[in-house]
């Protein structure tokens, strides 16, 4: 959704002026991944597969989200004074991007004269689901109901809007439910302690507390070879599983895969359909947009990691940093 609302809007703009249409990737790219919120894929599976509350993976990633944000609207910035530099482009002058023209179907769904109301029932379900007062699955859908009621008061209008989106919702929740049957006869055959019995052989004595940390670090990359359901429904719970038999909480673990696998990592990945989409919509070839991205949202990740073990988002994180110091030395 955010690639489809986003390029079309934008990409006129940047043909007009000239400006390589790999920023316009990159950039959607890094704000799309960067910005991973409770209600993303990611954070949805995570928490179904390790059953923990979608709050206590979600909260104490928040000063490192915003680290990211940091860093990918100073890339935005960068790129857009190497592409003026490039152009020529001095003085600001203004340019007319065609209008788009509505069909009377969507004009028939627009609400202007109820932004502010919008906005404030948006704000105030996403506060309510990040702060935790309210399990996220519960305030959805109260919000889903005032929303629908505020804009569509009638049943057949709301019916309507049900049915547009009717069959996203229950792919997704299919997947859920699939997850949840998967990881259930994994555990209860005892074939994921098993795997991480053998897993945990292999790794030295003491270092048990470095897995978080190296999960951060190459979390980005994992999303070139794992789609989102095999990794987390599949290899997550085994590290995490992992973790815990050498002392590591397995909520570390799900948060520092967060900080990668098809967040930042998504939009670069060849395992996702929105991968495919945001290069057909800024007709670039797929390898083009690879090489060009991919250290952006690699050196995101990087960051962003760095930042949780800077700001001891766990302690667990915060200990195997300094290990990980004394074996450099």
């Amino acid at each position: 959704m955010t690639f489809l609302v986003t390029v079309p809007a934008m990409l006129p703009l940047y043909t007009r002026l000239g400006i390589d249409r790999r920023v316009l990737a990159c950039v959607a790219s890094m704000a799309a991944g960067v910005n991973f919120l409770p209600w993303t894929g990611p954070v949805l599976r995570s928490s179904a597969a390790l059953h923990v509350p979608v709050a206590e993976l979600f909260q104490p990633l928040i000063p490192v989200q915003l680290v990211g944000l940091a860093f990918v609207f100073g890339c935005a910035w960068w790129l857009g004074r190497r592409e003026e530099k490039r152009l020529g482009l001095l003085g600001g002058g203004q340019v007319e991007a065609p209008q788009r023209v509505l069909t009377p179907e969507e004009q028939s769904l627009r609400r202007p004269r109820l932004f502010w109301a919008n906005l404030m029932l948006t704000l105030v379900v996403m506060a309510v689901m990040i702060a935790g007062w309210v399990d996220p699955v519960v305030m959805f859908m109260l919000g889903t109901v005032a929303a629908l009621c505020l804009n569509y008061p009638q049943v057949d209008q709301q019916r309507l809007r049900i049915d547009a989106h009717a069959k996203t919702a229950l792919t997704m929740a299919s997947i859920l439910l699939a997850a949840g049957v998967f990881t259930g006869i994994m555990q209860g055959t005892g074939m994921l302690k098993a795997m991480a019995q053998v897993a945990v052989q292999q790794i030295p004595p003491g270092h048990g507390t470095l897995i978080p940390m190296l999960v951060g670090f190459v979390s980005m990359p994992l999303s070139l070879l794992f789609d989102p359901d095999s990794f987390y429904f599949g290899v997550m719970p085994v590290i995490a599983e992992v973790g815990r038999s050498l002392g590591v909480d397995p909520l570390q673990v799900a948060q520092a895969s967060l900080l990668g696998v098809h967040t930042t990592g998504f939009p670069v990945s060849p395992l996702t359909p929105a991968t495919f989409l945001l290069v057909g919509l800024c007709k670039l070839d797929l390898a083009d947009h690879q090489r060009f991205t991919l250290p952006f949202l690699f050196a995101a990740s990087v960051l962003m990691t760095l930042a949780a073990l800077a700001l001891g988002v766990s302690e667990h994180e915060y200990l195997a940093y300094w290990r990980w110091r004394r074996l450099l030395r």
